[in-house]
């Protein structure tokens, strides 16, 4: 029986067929005319060994030929394993979207193309993406190719499985290649990746259990992304899980995935220092083990401490240093039962100032929030879940995470326009009460919404859980931060000449960026080279995450669960890609 391919496959077929012809024959000309005019080529790892973009055809067709060189790509194929080639709407466009796979020089590729039907009927790419999924001869040891595990199975009288896993654990006998600092979703979903493509990895943590990062955060926090969302690699959240996960519940999942997926954890561990040979191109870190002083060389340090540094950032604000209340940053804040009946103040006017304040109010604290800066506020449903719902159509999670990948960043702030003209609309009572009360929203840069903010600087937004209608409805008092005089031993004063009377203060005031964590750990000249952590650069990629840094050796990885599931892929291979010497050399600047 003969399958016809549907006409989306055979658009597909015929344009991966053009495409692979013309850049084997190196015909720029030919390789420019498969690209609308507003085109962007998206590659991470495969031929550029970053993560890149080229805008336009001839820029396209300029930077495929110079890197394939090296790239060597062949056997372009649509990839008939994944989600079928269909019409969609991506960024408000209907586009014809289908997978497909291609081989380097040193491994297997796979992305996506949007074609575009132009005036004249001709389907052309307005958007490519190519992905180094696996090195050749280190693919990831899973399904046919799992461990068999003789090792330890026929070894009557000798060590067991636990005696080895112990004996692995301790490295008593040797160093990681890779040490992993912080065993949040950054720290497992890199260490489960490199554990699974053959690379020795131990994950410190500062904490006593794996998961403490999400235990030990205040009592009444759970999840804002769906669960279908934010699962780990290899192991999904079991379906019967609730839409949005409580933080003790993904507290003991981590714990248990570490334990699964076999993953070499240290708790109550510090890094103190780093210091790297360029010449061994090995680093020499010094760890403080519970009190004991433990010196590693691995040859690279990922930092999977989050998107912002362990440092918390404290405005000084007049007169504060004269309160006699309690002062405290928002990241020491657990519970508000001991303020039952008190007055509170939040500082901040993003996620973790409203959950503060919302959690003072539900334990009968008098709570006021001040505002320092216009905040973009959405609904939790439906706006908040908006932004993902790619995952809500029940795709294998890795072809949802690869369209997800194929979006450059005008792709996404035209798409981020579109939804936070919908917001707008569906949140337009919420946003009217509040701006009653004198509360300032907006709808984040270039008029891209709350999710961009996030990728541009990490805060400044709010997905309402219920605390914008405390505010609206006066439940939770607003202070504009121009309406404070100056704080004095007992509270605020007001440029009204009004106090109000306090016994808390919480600042909700963020973190400095990740590089003071690198100036701590590894000094002042690693730390200026590096330059600074997170937000997008010029070519709309992530400052120094998932990607090679100025430092040899010295990786980030951070982001919501989603972004730590798609980008630890890539950030592994890079990582074997160095280990086992296949990676180009450095360019240097």
């Amino acid at each position: 029986m003969s399958h016809h391919p549907t006409p989306e496959q055979s658009a597909l077929d015929a344009w991966l067929a053009a495409f692979a012809s013309a850049l084997e024959r190196e015909d720029r000309q030919a390789l420019a005319s498969l690209f609308t005019e507003d085109a962007d080529w998206r590659d991470i790892v495969a031929f550029t060994w970053d993560f890149s973009t080229a805008v336009g055809p001839e820029a396209i067709a300029d930077r495929l030929l110079e890197t394939n060189a090296e790239t060597r790509a062949s056997q372009v194929l649509p990839d008939l394993t994944r989600t079928p080639t269909s019409r969609v709407r991506r960024a408000g466009e209907e586009v014809v979207e289908g997978f497909h796979t291609f081989e380097t020089s040193v491994g297997h590729g796979t992305g996506i193309v949007r074609l575009r039907e132009e005036p004249d009927g001709r389907m052309l790419a307005k958007t490519l993406l190519t992905t180094l999924q696996e090195l050749e001869g280190f693919e990831e040891r899973r399904g046919a190719r799992r461990p068999h595990g003789t090792a330890y199975s026929r070894t009557f009288g000798g060590q067991n499985w636990k005696d080895l896993r112990e004996a692995e654990r301790a490295y008593a006998d040797r160093d990681p290649e890779v040490l992993v600092v912080g065993g949040g979703q950054a720290g497992l979903t890199i260490a489960a990746r490199l554990r699974t493509i053959g690379v020795d990895a131990l994950v410190i943590d500062a904490h006593e259990r794996v998961g403490d990062v999400w235990r030990k955060r205040y009592h009444s926090l759970t999840l804002h992304n769906e669960a279908w969302v934010a699962s780990l690699p290899y192991l999904e959240f079991p379906d019967t899980w609730p839409t949005y996960i409580p933080k003790d519940k993904l507290a003991d999942w981590f714990e248990f995935y570490a334990e699964a997926m076999e993953l070499n954890t240290w708790t109550s561990t510090r890094l103190v220092s780093g210091r790297y040979d360029e010449s061994a191109d090995q680093w020499t870190v010094e760890l403080d083990r519970e009190g004991t002083t433990v010196t590693m060389q691995p040859r690279h340090v990922v930092m999977a401490t989050g998107s912002v540094s362990g440092i918390p950032s404290m405005p000084k604000l007049p007169g504060l240093d004269e309160f006699a209340g309690e002062v405290m940053h928002s990241s020491r804040y657990s519970s508000g039962a001991e303020f039952r009946g008190r007055r509170a103040l939040v500082i901040g006017t993003g996620t973790s100032g409203h959950d503060v304040a919302q959690d003072l109010h539900a334990l009968g604290s008098e709570v006021s929030i001040v505002q320092r800066s216009s905040t973009t506020v959405v609904s939790l449903e439906p706006s908040g879940i908006s932004v993902y719902a790619l995952f809500s159509q029940g795709l294998p999670l890795d072809d949802a995470d690869l369209i997800a990948a194929g979006n450059s960043f005008p792709t996404l702030i035209k798409a981020n326009q579109l939804l936070a003209q919908q917001m707008l609309k569906d949140d337009a009572e919420l946003l009217e009460r509040l701006h009653a009360v004198g509360f300032r929203t907006d709808i984040g840069e270039d008029h891209t919404g709350f999710h961009l903010k996030y990728n541009r600087r990490g805060g400044g937004y709010y997905i309402n859980v219920g605390c914008s209608d405390l505010i609206a409805d006066g439940e939770v008092g607003l202070i504009q931060h121009d309406q404070i005089e100056r704080f004095t031993a007992d509270g605020v004063r007001l440029r009204d000449g009004s106090v109000l009377p306090l016994d808390l203060v919480v600042m909700a005031t963020g973190y400095g960026n990740q590089q003071e964590d690198v100036r701590r750990y590894f000094g002042d000249e690693v730390a200026d080279a590096v330059g600074p952590i997170w937000g997008v650069d010029d070519d709309g990629e992530m400052r120094n995450m998932w990607r090679r840094t100025a430092q040899p050796g010295l990786w980030f990885h951070a982001g919501s669960l989603a972004a730590c599931r798609a980008n630890s892929k890539y950030l592994a291979v890079q990582i074997k890609a160095e280990l086992e010497k296949i990676a180009p050399a450095r360019r240097t600047a």
